[in-house]
């Protein structure tokens, strides 16, 4: 029973935040906290001895900057809001569980987790300028804006690296109990993704005058940029020989944060782009472990 439910978390989790949005709507206040722990409980397991700067590093992370904001300016004639939820889709962080999958893929997951660490950074430093910069608190100056966002998603994604540095090397004992434990991160997982989508239907839903061409574009543009990480990732990665690990660090996003963030920094209709972004790279990933399942048969046979 317990592995059917972690099979099936992900249609289970929407399921409930859709069905459940009168409530788990309310609940966003929640969100920060639980991104906060996901990260620590992944950083506690990120050895400081572990981290080593790639190449293909910093190729990922000019191609997550630089193509958030192509993104944006490419969308844009389209829709101003279409555009947003194509520049989050692409900025947002690697995934936590990012790791998980590259291992299940064959791929370096100490090149991932590396991976993981340098891009929430970059996130943390990108988010607070780019905002501002596409209209997002324009009541205020741009300074203002920047310092604003910058103290309420900087804690976010930085001090739980801090934190779990200071837990490994100032209480070891409470180290070993988070790592033993590390894998309750899967679950506050399951609780952000049902109050992230019970946010989200709950704005679809008593929204006024409801534009379904802005929502079935996010969709779409998701869909298109969710495929083209993917791919991009791994031409990246082929040439150094590790296409998977590329190919999930750029793919594979914290849809979570993404919603987030676009709901409460960006026009909230755009969080259908990375709502509908958590569909297509978990049918990705799903398609790449059964893919690699059937090769791994077919070899034995």
């Amino acid at each position: 029973m317990l592995k059917f439910i972690k099979n099936w978390m992900l249609p289970l989790a929407m399921i409930t935040g859709a069905v459940t949005y009168p409530i788990s709507g309310k609940l966003s206040i929640l969100t920060p906290y639980l991104i906060f722990f996901m990260l620590l409980l992944t950083f506690c397991k990120l050895s400081p001895r572990e981290i080593r700067f790639h190449p293909a590093h910093g190729k990922l992370l000019f191609v997550q900057i630089g193509g958030a904001l192509l993104a944006y300016a490419a969308c844009y004639k389209i829709d101003p809001v279409i555009a947003q939820g194509a520049m989050i889709c692409v900025l947002a962080p690697t995934a936590t569980a990012a790791a998980v999958i590259t291992g299940m893929l064959g791929g370096s997951v100490a090149f991932l987790t590396s991976y993981l660490l340098f891009c929430n950074i970059a996130v943390a430093l990108a988010v607070p300028v780019l905002f501002p910069l596409i209209g997002s608190y324009t009541e205020m100056p741009f300074i203002d804006s920047v310092i604003f966002i910058c103290s309420q998603v900087g804690p976010i994604l930085i001090l739980p690296l801090v934190l779990a540095w200071v837990i490994r090397y100032g209480i070891p004992k409470l180290h070993e109990r988070i790592i033993r434990i590390h894998q309750l991160s899967f679950y506050l997982w399951a609780v952000a993704l049902i109050i992230v989508t019970g946010r989200t239907v709950k704005f679809l839903v008593e929204q006024n005058n409801a534009d379904y061409f802005i929502e079935i574009g996010c969709a779409v543009v998701a869909l298109i940029i969710c495929c083209g990480q993917f791919l991009l990732g791994r031409k990246i990665g082929r040439k150094y020989g590790d296409p998977v690990s590329s190919g999930q660090g750029l793919g594979q996003k914290n849809t979570i944060l993404a919603i987030w963030m676009a709901q409460v920094y960006l026009n909230p209709i755009s969080s259908v782009a990375p709502a509908a972004y958590v569909l297509w790279q978990n049918i990705i990933n799903s398609y790449q472990l059964w893919l690699r399942g059937r090769k791994a048969i077919t070899k034995q046979e």
